[in-house]
């Protein structure tokens, strides 16, 4: 509010309302109720008024404005023959308004009144004139004068003064008139603004809604529903948008459930762009208009009193039940789905001469799911523990899990009793970590500081810091993987990660695998989430009251994991990134004759166990069909002793071995492949195996199965899959590492490199940058 210089909040003169004076430290403005007659504004609520010169000062310094009775929305309150704008018993108005009764209004006073201190810079005395809708938008620019102020007020309806023409009568003769909704003034007191409700096309004198293109937006959305309600064809999708409430109704319910789901902002505009196209359907049906709505979150937005802010119980109910939903259908698809119905241990059969390039191509595409279904799952869950935290990822852990927790977060230092373990079973685990450990702070050789002088004065460094907080997904499901947590964990403690929070699906009890504590306790993590699949990444990207926000999150998992992985990296909110994309677990063996089929087969399966989904693929080099049938019969053989033959049966069908005619098409098939895990299985292997350009990790010779990898041997076995290592690598300690690059410069190297930077900058326009360096130079 503007305060006019000799009218405070604190003065004698008081805004009274229906009886009631609002004051609040001279911030609150009130809406006056005011009788018909100029001499002395009448408060009529309890006989006091303000003499007319106060009025006038109030005007001067923009603290009343004038609207018109005609033009008052309709949900305002008459009372005898004047009006009263607002509630102040619920709000604070934002403007004190004058309201006068159209019927008793003299305009020629009521202009000279609005016009009191109001200048004009141009030499005919006119007022620039912008003209706006009634939600703000701006229609264009016209001219006043105190006779089309005047007009204005006696017509209800804007008239502009012609610079060349006289009084310009809006929409005269095109029809398209503008009802006057409310006229005041800018900072300056130089410029009108005109408040009108416009009709027909618009107010250019194009075929257009203002002076500066059509409209855009809400406007234009609200406009174009008004014309498709008056003149949809009988039958049409809008026309019974209008007609059918049900309809309606439906789609309302089902765009906001939509957008309640979307996360990424794009996804989230999208969805709120369909609920407001229905909703504002709804509004036109019902004659209620933007600026209605818009009237409405105003008052709403100063409410001095609020209801408690709570769902109402069958929308709450309603969540619940679509949570239930979504676990239930989680559930029932598991943790790796198989592609489709097929079975079968008896491997396919390819050879590359009988394929053409096109073939080849088709077959060395991996067996390719939908995500959308599985997003669409994940997001809900996904919003749910970003909105309700801890409680939402209890709850998940209950539903899947069957866990039911007071915390969801083991912290450090971790009880003794849940790292008890068999001696061979800690002696195992400390030489694998020993081998992992050494490899992986090895791999900090190659990030040593290094700083050069590219030219005398000049000298770049990069050197290597630790990412502060991470999250370490440890899968459950199926089968248990502390070998996972040491893949994780060890590289993350050497390069040196300041929060190392483990998370891992509890087991019903509540209690987590030991193994996994223990290594927890030996990487020095500090704390470990009881949760997993989604539920555990949201917690992990966003943080709750007892989990700590991560910056990166890494680990494989299910196709659940892998969907909330790629969500949180792409949301703003989170601010996390992701080790790399993840698929289903595989392998591709490059043998030759001299292979032993038992170990082949051996490991086509060892892969393939992992779930359904895996895919097990066998590049043979010229091999016979006895050869093929030896490893295909095998393989039956040994699944068939295996204790996850059902899930055998569903990968090896979708698995095959693809016989090259020659060592050379052997390896071009397998770099088009990039397999997550590579056997080198030949004569030749150390040597072939030097001929690869694509794989997460390579085994070679016939005493490397994937197994040892997996394991203990040092290397790390979180792989890129689905051929994505032709872009990405495999997890290593540079994975919880970012490089730094800095440049000094002296005042000689800037003499001579400034002039270079200053040509390119010249070049790309960018004079600022030029800037930068020439003034140092001076």
């Amino acid at each position: 509010m503007k305060v006019c210089p000799t009218l405070s909040a604190t003065d004698e003169i008081k805004w009274p309302v229906c009886g009631q004076v609002l004051v609040n430290g001279g911030a609150d403005e009130v809406i006056a109720f005011v009788e018909r007659h100029f001499g002395v504004v009448d408060i009529c609520a309890d006989g006091r008024g303000w003499p007319a010169e106060d009025v006038y000062r109030a005007l001067d310094a923009g603290v009343l404005r004038i609207i018109t009775e005609q033009n008052v929305p309709r949900d305002r309150s008459l009372r005898e023959d004047s009006l009263l704008l607002g509630n102040p018993s619920e709000e604070t108005p934002t403007d004190l308004t004058v309201v006068l009764p159209q019927a008793s209004l003299d305009a020629d006073a009521l202009t000279n009144l609005l016009l009191r201190g109001v200048t004009s810079d141009r030499p005919d005395g006119l007022f620039a004139t912008v003209v706006c809708d009634t939600r703000g938008s701006c229609l264009g620019l016209a001219y006043s004068s105190a006779q089309s102020v005047s007009e204005s007020l006696s017509t209800g309806k804007a008239v502009y003064q012609s610079r060349k023409r006289g009084l310009w009568y809006k929409g005269a003769t095109s029809g398209d008139v503008q009802l006057l909704h409310g006229i005041d003034f800018d900072c300056d007191s130089d410029t009108i603004r005109f408040v009108v409700l416009q009709e027909g096309r618009g107010f250019c004198h194009l075929p257009q809604y203002t002076c500066f293109g059509d409209a855009r937006g809400l406007t234009r959305l609200e406009r174009t529903l008004q014309e498709r309600q008056r003149s949809a064809p009988e039958g049409s999708y809008t026309a019974r948008l209008f007609s059918d409430d049900k309809l309606l109704r439906a789609k309302i319910l089902e765009e906001a459930d939509e957008l309640c789901d979307a996360i990424e902002p794009k996804h989230a505009a999208f969805e709120a762009a369909d609920l407001v196209y229905f909703a504002l359907a709804r509004c036109v049906k019902l004659g209620v208009s933007l600026s209605d709505v818009e009237r409405s979150l105003d008052r709403k937005s100063l409410k001095i009193q609020r209801r408690k802010g709570d769902a109402k119980e069958q929308y709450q109910a309603a969540v619940k039940a679509k949570e239930e939903a979504v676990v239930a259908q989680v559930k029932s698809m598991g943790d790796d789905p198989p592609i489709d119905d097929r079975e079968g241990l008896k491997l396919r059969v390819f050879r590359q001469a009988d394929l053409d390039a096109a073939q080849t191509s088709a077959l060395l595409r991996r067996p390719i799911k939908t995500n959308d279904e599985i997003t669409k799952l994940v997001r809900p869950i996904i919003e749910a523990v970003r909105s309700r935290g801890d409680e939402a990822v209890l709850e998940f852990t209950e539903k899947f899990d069957g866990a039911k927790l007071a915390s969801p977060v083991m912290r450090a230092p971790f009880p003794q009793s849940a790292m008890e373990l068999p001696a061979d079973t800690i002696a195992a685990i400390d030489q694998a970590f020993s081998n992992i450990q050494r490899f992986h702070e090895a791999q900090l050789a190659n990030e040593r500081p290094i700083a050069v002088e590219t030219m005398p004065g000049v000298t770049c460094s990069r050197y290597s810091r630790a990412i502060e907080s991470v999250g370490l997904y440890i899968p459950g499901g199926t089968a248990v993987l502390p070998s996972t947590a040491m893949m994780l964990g060890i590289p993350s403690m050497v390069a040196g990660c300041k929060h190392i929070i483990f998370a891992s699906p509890p087991r019903r009890d509540g209690s987590l695998n030991p193994e996994i504590v223990y290594i927890a306790h030996k990487v020095g993590a500090e704390s470990i989430v009881l949760a997993g699949g989604a539920q555990a990444i949201a917690a992990l990207a966003y943080g709750t009251e007892a989990v700590h926000k991560v910056d990166k999150i890494l680990g494989p998992g299910n196709q659940f994991v892998t969907a909330a992985k790629s969500l949180v990296s792409g949301d703003p909110e989170a601010l996390v990134s992701i080790d790399m994309p993840a698929g289903p677990s595989e392998v591709l063996i490059l043998a030759d004759g001299q292979s032993d089929p038992r170990f082949v087969a051996s490991d086509l399966l060892s892969q393939a166990e992992h779930g359904a989904d895996s895919q097990s693929v066998l590049v043979g080099i010229d091999l016979t069909d006895a050869q093929i049938k030896a490893i295909q019969d095998e393989t039956i053989a040994q699944a068939n002793r295996l204790p996850r033959v059902d899930i055998l049966r569903k990968s090896i069908a979708h698995s095959y071995i693809l016989n090259a005619s020659n060592l050379a098409d052997a390896i071009d098939v397998t770099n088009r492949y990039a397999p997550e895990h590579l056997i080198v299985y030949t004569a030749n292997s150390v040597e072939d195996a030097k001929r690869i350009t694509n794989a997460g990790s390579i085994f070679v010779g016939a005493y490397a199965p994937v197994a040892c990898g997996d394991y203990a041997s040092g290397t790390n076995h979180t792989l890129p899959t689905y051929g994505y290592a032709k872009q990405y690598s495999g997890v290593n300690t540079s994975s919880f590492l970012k490089a730094i690059t800095s440049q000094y410069i002296t005042r000689d190297g800037l003499q001579d490199l400034g002039k270079v930077v200053m040509r390119l900058a010249e070049v790309e326009g960018l004079d600022a940058h030029k800037n930068s360096v020439s003034i140092r130079l001076e």
